[in-house]
């Protein structure tokens, strides 16, 4: 039994109305995301891919990845896509003090501007989501969840099923999860292609938030 949902459920959403589960579907919007990069060569392949379909995404960013890869960051808002802060070195909020989380979402700022925060395996408490703005340098930091993950982290599922558990669940407005790491590069490296095609058969737009 996994012990995630690949559809968010609307449960979720009422109990934390504050953070963002889905963005807006005008014209058939949809929004790819990834996490925990950059990494020197599954990053680039994303990229190649996205620009292949025309497609535009959000990369939500661990600090010591984009210190390792400056010139990949830059490579990245470049070509017309939105990063997010995923803190400096990928830390549970739940299991974190929140002024030893803070100042590690603080440390990621410095080197990601903008006011996108996603907490690594979506878990931040509440006194911590508080704290964000001071952490991040921002007015109003949004704290972007998703509707659809993809489970490509996952090595005990194979990457046809990591495609249908996107393409059984996405509408427009959903916000979906990929990941830029070695942990999800099997299931990545044959989901995406399939998606993308997918997406654009289906008419959707593919957004960066």
């Amino acid at each position: 039994m996994h012990r995630y949902f690949i559809k968010t459920p609307w449960l979720l959403r009422r109990i934390f109305p504050k953070y963002v589960w889905e963005a807006p579907a005008a014209d058939g919007a949809v929004y790819l995301t990834f996490d925990d990069g950059p990494h020197e060569t599954i990053t680039p392949w994303v990229l190649d891919q996205l620009a292949q379909f025309d497609a535009k995404a959000t990369f939500f960013c661990i600090g010591k990845n984009v210190a390792a890869h400056p010139g990949l960051f830059n490579r990245i808002t470049t070509e017309g896509h939105a990063v997010g802060n995923h803190t400096e070195n990928h830390r549970n909020g739940w299991k974190t003090p929140v002024e030893e989380y803070l100042a590690n979402v603080r440390l990621a700022a410095a080197r990601i501007p903008g006011s996108l925060f996603r907490p690594p395996y979506g878990r931040i408490r509440a006194a911590q989501a508080r704290g964000l703005a001071s952490a991040m340098g921002v007015p109003n930091p949004q704290v972007i969840m998703w509707d659809v993950l993809s489970a490509d982290f996952d090595r005990s599922i194979r990457s046809a099923q990591c495609t249908a558990n996107v393409l059984n669940h996405t509408r427009p407005g959903s916000i979906i999860v990929f990941h830029d790491s070695e942990k999800a590069w099997p299931n990545l490296k044959e989901a995406l292609p399939v998606v993308l095609r997918t997406f654009r058969e289906r008419g959707y737009v593919m957004k960066a938030l």
